[in-house]
């Protein structure tokens, strides 16, 4: 019976190692305009096993038995962002994420329009050489 027990622990162990690979933690780039993000994942993951034997309160017979089981958190940490050279995390968490990204928003915003003046003046030159 025990064999069973750690047989299915490692398969346990073997499927929670699957699921908190790097791919996991690190989600799929996506794009948005000029910025590159990708999300950040946090996982938490638990698992327990138990093997007893026992005999019956009366004296009839005896029982083993064995048991696992695993459960795994997933929650968003945030997200790199990276536009250029530039890279930025803004976290998700409750307290700074939607502020932080709409205190980063007018910054952001300041800076695509710089870039768009400097591209206007750069062809404006352009045309009178």
């Amino acid at each position: 019976m025990e064999n069973n027990g750690e047989l299915l622990l490692d398969k346990i162990i073997s499927q929670l190692k699957e699921m908190a690979k790097t791919e996991t933690i690190i989600g799929e780039e996506f794009t948005m305009g000029e910025f590159t993000c990708k999300p950040v994942i946090r996982i938490g993951a638990g698992f327990g096993s138990g093997i007893g034997t026992g005999e019956n309160v009366k004296g009839k017979g005896a029982g083993t038995g064995s048991g696992a089981g695993a459960g795994i958190g997933i929650s968003p940490v945030g997200f790199l962002i990276t536009r250029g050279e530039e890279i930025s995390f803004i976290p998700t968490d409750k307290k700074r994420g939607l502020s932080s990204l709409v205190d980063k928003l007018p910054d952001l915003i300041d800076k695509v329009m710089d870039k768009q003046h400097e591209h206007e003046k750069k062809n404006e030159h352009k045309g009178q050489d």
